[in-house]
């Protein structure tokens, strides 16, 4: 078996779809912004665009970094460069615990949108959800396991079909609202207005939204054109996609529902916008189709995450080798994914026995949120130090890759540890003890010998 992957199986274009379908605007919409309007009620279009800016800032690390250091570890290998490898391991497990933990955020939705399609008044049992959306993992890791190249062109049809569908939703959204509008839209909304206690959580529901674009860095290795940087580019502009979906549906909600009623549309926004909207059943259906199609795409994107950042890892030695290699055939990592199939079933299994799908949901939200900061943050401050030289030719380059990728690591960071103090006991110990598992598997001279190792020895 082989330790390097397919080059040049994605385009740009295809680049910036696995960007947009790693944030997963369907999905977050469906599932997270009635969270975030019941953290922030009326000022939830300011958190998402305040929350923005450091994703922003993040984005501009990876478009950076990516332009200097290809790698499917990205912010694994980036920070083990740089800040060295007890950081840079961390970084990366901190990225497969988020992945992991996700397994259950993304399967859970996709089990309530199967059940919509028959008897929604069916979608609040949770064994039933969670067993349905197992099934739905495992389909999904068999594509991934078939190959890059025909999950990409699988993503690219599901994303169009999505964005599609939510512009044509959208807009039904507002032109329902020109003439049954329940809260008349204000200026206010994009205000700093929030209810005590509840900026930080509410900036934790955004990074949560956000999170997913990065996936680009890790199929880095696997995209066409590196000499213009087409997956840290892709990665950037897939950001604006996002955001202009979440303000449009958010302020929709704000429009045609009561702040009460909209915070109770958990199990799918975009369902209740689209019948409301008077596009009826057929905008229902709709609506769970979009839901489907895009908890396929960010579960796909996300176990890509996995298994390439898990691949870099076994590669570097910093995890076994075993899982260092690529099938003959796919070239692809294989058995990182059979370890993730494994895993997340299980994981799926032990989250059935939450009392609701709701509680599934917010808890892991937080969790995930926890291990986003601190991975991103490493990111950017490793991206303003490899860019700290850049003051004494470009002052711009200074500004867009130092500065700002600081600032928002900084912000991360500060975020995060806010939160740490916020949570309740079932997300103290997956987002912090996630963490903290991290260090059985740590070994500071790695797994066996590097095939260079043994050379310098010769």
């Amino acid at each position: 078996m082989s330790n390097q992957l397919k080059a040049n199986s994605l385009s740009f274009f295809e680049s910036i779809i696995m960007g947009v379908a790693g944030s997963a605007p369907g999905f977050s919409i469906a599932v997270a912004i009635a969270g975030l309007l019941s953290t922030a009620g009326m000022v939830a279009p300011n958190a998402l665009l305040i929350f923005a800016v450091p994703m922003l800032g993040v984005a501009v690390a990876y478009k950076g970094l990516s332009a200097k250091m290809a790698n499917a570890g990205a912010a694994y290998e980036w920070t083990k460069s740089v800040f060295g490898g007890f950081l840079g391991y961390f970084s990366g497990w901190a990225l497969l615990v988020a992945a992991m933990v996700f397994m259950v955020t993304g399967s859970v939705p996709l089990g309530t949108a199967t059940i919509d399609l028959f008897d929604p008044n069916l979608a609040s049992n949770v064994w039933l959800t969670t067993g349905i959306g197992a099934v739905w993992f495992i389909a999904i890791g068999v594509v991934l396991i078939t190959g890059i190249e025909l999950t990409s062109k699988i993503q690219v049809v599901m994303s169009t079909i999505e964005l599609g569908i939510l512009f044509i939703i959208s807009i039904a959204a507002f032109v329902h609202a020109s003439g049954h509008v329940v809260n008349p839209f204000s200026w206010s909304w994009f205000g700093f207005n929030y209810p005590a206690g509840s900026f930080a959580p509410a900036a934790l529901a955004t990074v949560f939204l956000y999170w997913g674009w990065d996936v680009t860095a890790n199929l880095a290795e696997e995209t066409k054109g590196q000499h213009y940087n087409a997956a840290g580019q892709g990665g950037f502009l897939s950001i604006f996609a996002t955001i202009a979906s979440f303000i449009a549906f958010t302020v929709a909600a704000l429009l045609i529902f009561s702040l009460k009623d909209s915070t109770g549309f958990s199990d799918n926004l975009i369902y209740h916008v689209a019948v409301e909207s008077g596009l009826g059943k057929t905008g229902g259906y709709a609506a769970s189709l979009v839901l489907i199609l895009s908890s396929v795409a960010t579960l796909e994107t996300t176990m890509l995450q996995f298994s390439r950042t898990l691949f870099a890892m076994g590669r570097d030695h910093a995890l076994p080798p075993y899982f260092g290699q690529v099938h003959e055939k796919t070239i692809t990592p294989v058995r990182t994914m059979y370890l993730l199939l494994a895993v997340g079933l299980v994981v799926i299994l032990i989250s059935s026995f939450q009392p609701s799908v709701s509680t599934i949901l917010a808890d892991s939200v937080s969790a995930i949120a926890v291990q986003v900061c601190y991975y991103y943050g490493l990111a950017g401050l490793v991206c303003a130090w490899v860019y700290k030289d850049s003051i004494k030719t470009s002052l711009w380059d200074f500004v867009h890759y130092v500065l700002f990728p600081a600032a928002s690591a900084f912000a991360l960071f500060g975020l995060g540890l806010y939160a740490l103090t916020t949570f309740n006991l079932t997300v103290k110990i997956v987002g912090i003890g996630g963490l903290v598992i991290g260090i059985l598997f740590y070994r500071p001279s790695g797994y066996g010998k590097r095939v260079s190792d043994i050379l310098a020895e010769e």
